[in-house]
């Protein structure tokens, strides 16, 4: 067993350089990670576990990057260690990410295996050892759209589980049985029984939102949540005291771990407004988010997060067309942010049944009108594995600073390979 009391940190869901076109939530949300990190020092942590998606893209802007880095590099200078495994958001096959250069440069220990297996190739778990302690570490990355799934059902963790001494799994996908309510509907995830068995500490991710629960080998099964967000739910929730914001301190006596919450982003300053907006023509919706916005009485600072309800018959307005009433209400001290995801337009369909959450656009990745029938060809052969072959590489989001017209020709020029098809003109 590992000398006690033993102290590490658990960190999930840092999502570094999220919110591109918001600078204040962006530097919220640095901050908070910062602050996170900083508190795993300050408690005694041997280690720190980073359980995916450190940051929102695998190659954000290198400001965003530096003071992260700066910071990992301040934490493990005394001695301590950090290991991580990349989330859906940070890891994209076939590509160089930051974390990939950080890991290179010794910030941190990669714990799991980052190669694409064949579905259903039954693999063992590896695992690394925590020196100073003994503590043994596992863990499976998570994949966008839920492609980490397969991962589980062909793992043989035997071998780790009949490692001696205290054993953590570090994991970034959906437990079903873990999901809060308004997840829940939407999201398949993996079963409690597929983690693996024998492990004193789950160390979970992916998800935005706290729980605590059991794993399949008794010990605490923990979710940290986001440390801010990266939509207007996840930001709704903490600034409600819904879910926790920050990370985790564990202390082990015993062989007993115990989980502490510690929040490190400030809430406050966040306004969120529902507009219902049924019958208002599309071209008076901007002078009615803008009244709606005075009337709240939002005071200077103050971030407002409007979200249009109801239905619209005649469509959604678009960002540009709110430009003159955020002016208005900047000169205020007042930044509006508009959300029409949750608007029915036209026959009735739910704003074109756009995802609540970025996780839970993840997880979907629907291609389908619900009711649809699947194509034949989806059916056939290995229809299915080129779905989600296609999902991940067009669901490969934008890195900063990449136009439009090259993006586009990147997710083109992969599609094509994947669907075989020869690459033509600008691809």
């Amino acid at each position: 067993m590992p000398p006690e009391p033993l102290v590490f940190a658990h960190l999930a869901d840092a999502h570094v350089g999220a919110w591109p076109r918001n600078p204040e939530f962006r530097r919220r949300l640095r901050d908070g990670v910062l602050g996170a990190i900083r508190v795993a020092a300050e408690r005694g942590a041997e280690f720190l576990l980073i359980s995916g998606d450190l940051f929102h893209t695998p190659v954000p802007e290198p400001a965003e990057v530096a003071p992260i880095a700066a910071a990992l590099r301040r934490f493990g200078a005394g001695g301590r260690r950090i290991y991580a495994i990349y989330g859906s958001h940070d890891y994209v096959a076939h590509r160089t990410s930051w974390l990939d250069v950080l890991s290179e440069a010794g910030a941190f220990v990669r714990v799991a295996p980052e190669n694409v297996r064949p579905e259903g190739e039954r693999w063992t778990l590896p695992w690394v050892v925590d020196g100073p302690t003994g503590v043994r570490i596992a863990g499976v990355s998570g994949r966008s759209h839920g492609l980490d799934r397969e991962y589980y059902g062909s793992m043989d963790s035997r071998p780790f589980a009949a490692e001696p001494g205290f054993r953590i799994f570090q994991f970034h996908a959906a437990v079903e049985e873990y999901l809060p309510d308004h997840l829940r509907r939407h999201i398949r995830g993996i079963r409690r029984e597929d983690l693996p068995a024998g492990v004193d500490y789950y160390a979970g991710g992916h998800i935005h939102f706290t729980y605590v629960g059991e794993g399949p080998g008794g010990g605490p099964l923990v979710n940290p949540g986001a440390v801010f967000g990266t939509s207007r739910t996840d930001v709704e929730n903490g600034e409600a005291g819904r879910t926790h914001r920050g990370v985790v301190i564990v202390t082990v006596r015993d062989g007993k771990a115990v989980p502490e919450f510690v929040d490190t982003t400030v809430p406050g300053g966040i306004l969120p407004i529902d507009i219902d907006v049924t019958g208002v023509p599309p071209g008076s919706i901007p002078d009615l988010v803008a009244r709606r916005v005075e009337e709240a009485a939002a005071a200077p600072g103050t971030i407002v997060m409007s979200r249009l309800t109801g239905e619209s018959s005649a469509g959604v307005p678009s960002g540009h067309d709110f430009a003159a009433q955020r002016e208005a209400l900047r000169a205020n001290g007042v930044e509006l942010q508009v959300d029409s995801s949750a608007l029915l337009v036209g026959d009735g369909r739910e704003g074109a049944l756009v995802p609540e959450s970025a996780v839970e656009a993840e997880e979907t990745g629907r291609l389908l009108e619900p009711g649809a029938a699947p194509p034949a060809w989806l059916l056939e052969g290995d229809g299915a594995g080129t779905v989600r072959e296609l999902l991940t590489e067009l669901g490969t989001p934008k890195e900063e600073g990449q136009s439009n017209l090259d993006y586009a020709q990147l997710r083109r020029t992969g599609a094509r390979r994947i669907l075989g098809v020869p690459s033509v003109g600008t691809d």
